[in-house]
């Protein structure tokens, strides 16, 4: 059965114009954890690709380890979709010199990189990147998120679907990341509560697929934080969570669900991701490190710095979608 033939048009429409993903990966204990992540998927649908930088690979390790994953891409003009994929990860990383070209052809033409080209081609370690396929084996989608509460609309993939086999793990052991200030977890949450950034609650479903859900109202706790959770929503009742702002305040603790409720326990807090322009034109504290992780992940897979061309490529048919898509969300903001 093939997704791209078996999805309306308004689904796979968005798939292929979308920017940002929540992606959410297993870690070795088995949480499950969401990241904000750029979209690169191709016009066939037959995997979603994302791409995470190779000097802050620890994403792209748990796929490799645990390839069950989850997305969530959420429409957000009126009458747009919110699509829910359960999928197995492929990871890539093989040949990164290839890697940061089709990145870069598919990001930097399309409208996703705010400096000029002469400054983001200097940013080696951000170009550096790690694609993840992902081949959907489960796809739920709601036609509006006021919908939420009702039961999604479904694709499945033929029974038996595999993913092609990631690339073979590198020798040696990860970079280490970075040394951050630890903020204590009430001070970090009431923040992020009172701020207009989106939450994520990620939890396992039936199958051990990690899958993040927009939540709200959300109130923080002694103990954690209790929000509402849209009750279409095909998650385990309870089991260990993740609650995410936009990556930049990420909680993990055990949640429990009940009915439109839920409550989450916090256990400790997770990096924040970093500032964006700090990548452009970070500081000599932020580019020294990022520059020796860079090395460290590259030697591991005995590769070298790539190259990064002079000029920006043609953009893609992929990042001419997400150029559009961007416009059209810049004209109805007004």
């Amino acid at each position: 059965m093939s997704i791209q033939s078996e999805l309306p048009p308004e689904v796979s429409g968005l798939l292929r114009s979308a920017v940002v993903s929540e992606f959410a990966t297993i870690s070795a204990a088995g949480v499950p954890i969401d990241t904000p992540i750029l979209c690169l998927t191709p016009d066939d649908l037959a995997t979603v690709d994302l791409a995470t930088g190779i000097a802050y690979p620890a994403k792209a390790e748990r796929a490799r380890r645990n390839p069950r994953v989850g997305l969530l891409i959420e429409g957000m003009a009126p009458g747009e979709p919110v699509i829910s994929i359960a999928g197995l990860a492929s990871v890539r990383d093989a040949d990164i010199q290839a890697n940061a070209l089709r990145y870069i052809a598919e990001t930097a033409s399309g409208g996703a990189v705010i400096v000029p080209w002469e400054t983001a081609r200097e940013a080696v370690w951000y170009w550096s990147r790690i694609i993840i396929e992902v081949t959907p084996v489960r796809v739920l989608w709601w036609a509006s998120r006021d919908l939420m509460d009702g039961p999604p609309q479904r694709w499945e993939a033929t029974a038996g679907t595999v993913s092609r086999p990631s690339d073979p793990a590198p020798a040696g052991s990860i970079s280490a990341a970075p040394k951050w200030g630890e903020t204590p977890w009430r001070e970090l949450a009431a923040a992020a509560a009172a701020s207009t950034m989106p939450a994520h609650l990620t939890l396992l479903d039936e199958h051990g697929f990690p899958l993040p859900f927009r939540v709200a109202d959300i109130v923080v706790t002694d103990a954690g934080s209790r929000f509402c959770v849209p009750a279409g929503a095909p998650w385990q009742k309870q089991g260990k969570a993740t609650l995410s702002y936009e990556g930049r305040s990420t909680f993990v603790g055990e949640a429990t669900l009940d009915g439109a409720e839920a409550t989450m326990t916090v256990e400790r807090t997770l990096p924040m991701v970093a500032d964006l322009n700090e990548l452009w034109t970070p500081s000599p504290t932020t580019r020294e490190p990022l520059m020796a992780r860079l090395r460290h992940e590259l030697a591991r897979r005995g590769q070298t710095i790539p190259a990064i061309p002079d000029a920006e490529p043609a953009p893609t048919k992929g990042a001419q979608a997400r150029k559009a898509r961007i416009e059209r969300l810049k004209a109805l903001a007004g």
